[in-house]
């Protein structure tokens, strides 16, 4: 049982923990008589309204404390590690892995290959499952735990056994079925590579996952993404505007039919497709929800839809907007985003200077030099790239970017180059879009007119003032100008 001890690093003030006179030093070692292996079999355990819960103090003593609470009630202790446990690396070698493909002398932590089943419960991370015995399955399934996002690329199992270098990884539709026959409802993703699972195998993989509903409940298609460093990795080619236009029309395809016979689309395109092809995105309904947007499913979509909702009227007090119009130009800004969505951007932009044209944005497309020119998306560029672009231009009143550059939390973009360094830079205050279409409107006005130009109540919260400034609004001003 000591074999899982999961030290105390922090109790959180008026919880039980703390009631309990649980201190950070303290461990635990037992729930309910069982040894705790991660945060699901926490989880699992202090969910009922009684708990008995054996603790190590920090000087050596051990104690059980019988606990009463409300069901699902949080007892309030910080561990170490938010899954109690280290987490778990992947065993594959798959012939797309992006991290395969990341320069020497990053940081660190970026060459970590996660694949750890909690992660798809906690963060939506897609998983291969190759990581997992059927005692793992058995007990995701005993805590009824979903859904579980699945890295499935082919169903195929001597193509998939190939495409991820794992002898092992051929199974995939045995495991899925064991997810499927517990009733856990499931998402899916192929990452899709030219000449080798697209085509007739794409079909053989849809047409085995949809064996799956409705417990499988969506299964996204996205393009591999290729950098400029791929010496010694499997020779991948990159898709061309007719192999998009190809890869559009075989899943229309199955949308048609599993939309006939079982009232959903199922199988859905990323944004990736639509611009390579050079569509238009689907309207909203097309989405189904927008189950698969961390896939880079509907993104565009969404955020039109949520600009548009914003300057359509509903939520701008009217009589306070007639009041800005004027034919002068009192404020100018730039917005850096990918390739990829650099035309969705500029359209956007194109009818916020229309409807309020006292407002210019110059929109500058950064080229990914650092990965590559065949790296398209906002959310792999570097601070780097962005400061060689711009440096010398003139980027107006401020330089906005959007958050999805950064780490989770924090301010820095992949090359540990911080939106701070990037204002000094370029010297030019630097805002950060948040990913609402609203925050976009917002940013490009400026927050000084959001007062008088927005309802109170679309705003208040993220502009009350309360916190810190650079942290909620995204404001980050250069050191000296």
């Amino acid at each position: 049982m000591r074999d899982h001890i999961h030290p105390i690093t922090d109790v959180m003030p008026d919880s039980i923990a703390s009631e309990m006179g649980l201190e950070p030093g303290d461990a635990l070692v037992a729930l309910n008589g069982e040894p705790i292996k991660d945060i699901f079999d926490y989880h699992y355990h202090i969910e009922a309204d009684y708990v008995e819960m054996e603790i190590l103090t920090r000087d050596g003593q051990s104690c059980l404390l019988e606990i009463e609470k409300e069901e699902d009630e949080d007892l309030g202790i910080v561990f170490g590690s938010s899954l109690m446990d280290e987490y778990h690396s992947c065993s594959n070698r798959c012939i797309f892995c992006f991290i395969d493909q990341l320069p020497p002398g990053m940081r660190e932590t970026l060459y970590f290959k996660d694949d750890d089943s909690r992660l798809s419960f906690l963060q939506g991370n897609y998983i291969t499952l190759t990581n997992m015995s059927l005692e793992d399955i058995h007990r995701l399934i005993r805590y009824r735990l979903s859904p579980i996002n699945i890295s499935v690329h082919t169903s195929n199992p001597d193509l998939r056994c190939r495409m991820l270098h794992n002898r092992f990884a051929g199974d995939i539709l045995d495991k899925i079925r064991l997810f499927y026959e517990a009733g856990i409802t499931m998402n899916s993703q192929i990452v899709l590579c030219k000449g080798i699972n697209d085509g007739p195998e794409l079909d053989r993989t849809i047409e085995d996952l949809s064996g799956f509903l409705p417990f499988m409940e969506s299964l996204s298609v996205v393009p591999v993404g290729l950098t400029r460093y791929r010496d010694h990795l499997a020779r991948l080619e990159p898709f061309e505007q007719e192999d998009a236009v190809r890869v559009l029309t075989q899943i229309r395809g199955w949308q048609d039919r599993f939309r006939e016979s079982t009232g959903t689309a199922f199988v859905h395109a990323s944004d990736e497709w639509f611009i390579l092809a050079g569509e238009d995105f689907p309207q909203e309904d097309y989405y189904e929800g927008y189950g698969q947007l961390e896939n880079g499913v509907g993104m565009m979509r969404l955020l039109i839809d949520e600009v548009r909702a914003c300057l359509s009227g509903h939520l701008f007090e009217e009589s306070v907007v007639g009041e800005e119009k004027t034919d002068q130009v009192t404020r100018r800004v730039s917005i850096a985003t990918g390739q990829l969505a650099y035309p969705t951007i500029r359209m956007l932009a194109d009818e916020l200077e229309s409807r309020f044209s006292w407002v210019r944005v110059q929109v500058y497309p950064i080229r990914n030099d650092f990965f590559g020119e065949r790296i398209t998306v906002t959310g792999l560029l570097t601070g780097q790239d962005i400061i060689s672009q711009l440096k010398g231009e003139d980027l107006g009143e401020a330089l906005l970017l959007p958050e999805n550059l950064l780490r989770a939390g924090e301010d820095v973009l992949l090359d540990d180059i911080t939106i701070g360094q990037i204002a000094d830079s370029l010297q030019v205050p630097v805002n950060i879009i948040q990913s609402e279409g609203r925050f976009f409107v917002a940013r490009i006005l400026g927050s000084a007119h959001i007062p008088g130009v927005f309802s109170k109540e679309l705003f208040e919260e993220d502009f009350d003032g309360s916190e810190d400034i650079a942290r909620r609004t995204g404001n980050y001003e250069p050191k000296s100008q």
